[in-house]
């Protein structure tokens, strides 16, 4: 087992986009929660380590001799919380993920997906009863939460318009989009967005 050269979090994104990473059927299912994930954003923004990976490359001789499913990236508690099962057929070698496959689901939910619960209250045999969240970075104030430092949040488009005076909701996957630091003041302008001093995109 050896160390491999960092790759950035855009990098890994693109990986699983691409089903260069899979997941071997010895791993549990996703199973974080909506908090765990916006911790997890927390944290990064903090400049705090979220550990290594361990990874797994799979020859071809091999392949056919396991199962493998692909990430998930709209997690639905009720339609959608099993991985869908991968098609391997020709790969000559596949990258699977042994450890960190909930902080790489994750990164991979908060920045190209979504996130449906049960709401409160609500029965399990309604469709309305899950609401479709994306994740969400308040611009312009931290965290009401001693816990965290910036306010990530999982919030429906009912409730980032509700929540909209006095804040700034930055849908987190866009920054995906930004190449330099010249795309990231180009949206602040444009959007007529001043940040505090300790907040930073």
């Amino acid at each position: 087992m050896s160390f491999q050269v960092p790759i950035t979090i855009q990098k890994a994104i693109e990986n699983i986009e691409q089903k260069k990473y899979f997941l071997p059927s010895i791993q549990r299912e996703f199973v974080w929660k909506p908090e765990q994930i916006e911790r997890l954003f927390d944290s990064i923004m903090k400049g705090y380590p979220i550990s290594s990976f361990l990874f797994w490359l799979v020859e071809d001789d091999t392949i056919e001799e396991y199962q493998f499913y692909e990430f998930i990236r709209d997690y639905h508690e009720k339609n959608n919380r099993h991985n869908p099962k991968a098609s391997i057929v020709g790969e000559k070698s596949i990258t699977a993920i042994l450890d960190g496959q909930q902080r790489l689901t994750s990164l991979y939910i908060g920045l190209k997906g979504s996130y449906a619960e049960k709401m409160p209250y609500k029965k399990w045999k309604h469709d309305n009863s899950f609401e479709k969240k994306e994740l969400y970075l308040n611009l312009l104030k931290v965290s009401k939460n001693p816990d965290y430092t910036y306010d990530f949040r999982f919030l429906s488009k009912k409730e980032k318009d509700a929540l909209s005076e006095d804040n700034y909701w930055f849908r987190v996957g866009e920054v995906l989009k930004f190449k330099n630091m010249n795309d990231v003041f180009q949206y602040l302008r444009s959007n007529n967005i001043a940040l505090k001093p300790h907040i930073y995109l």
